[in-house]
Order: structure tokens, then sequence, then C-alpha cells
């Protein structure tokens, strides 16, 4: 008999919903401080995740969500970054 596995789950650091793994980007700080869009799911370092829409990236932005994930302060230009390749992924 084989067993189903379920599916991993994670919350949304801008809604707070826990959606399954897959559906959610995650945002990576490395070990070197560097913080970056990870589009494998698997680059080292401690990772947020967010759906990938823009209502969610900015409400994580606004409540410094991210940053408290990440543990992290996150630049202004890298936090543009990353809208711009939720932004360039939903159009």
């Amino acid at each position: 008999m084989v067993r189903m596995r379920k599916p991993p789950l994670r919350m949304c650091v801008g809604c707070r919903e826990m959606k399954v793994k897959k559906e959610l980007l995650r945002i990576v700080r490395s070990p070197d401080g560097e913080v970056f869009m990870d589009s494998t799911g698997k680059k080292a370092g401690r990772g947020a995740y967010i759906c990938p829409n823009l209502q969610c990236f900015n409400k994580a932005v606004k409540s410094k969500s991210i940053q408290k994930a990440l543990e992290h302060e996150i630049p202004a230009d890298i936090l543009a970054t990353i809208e711009g390749q939720i932004a360039g992924m939903n159009s």
C-alpha cells in the first residue's frame, strides 16, 4: 500500500495564509547577507514565502514582515527588484 504524502505548507508573509509551498515564491537571505528571489526553492539561507501577487508583496513591505522573517534589513532597491520580478510573472 502506497501512502500519499501531504504537500508541504508554508505561510505567506503578506496575507498570513497557509498555502502549498509550490504555489508561493521564496525570498532568501544567503549566509553572506545577500537578499534575492529563489526560483528553485532550494538555495541555502533563511527564507520567507510570499504569494505571487503584488497585493501580498505590498502588504508584507508595509508591515516589514519580509525583514522580520529574514531577520535582516532589506534595501529599497532590492525590494524594487523583487517587486518587478513578481509584476513580470503576473503580466
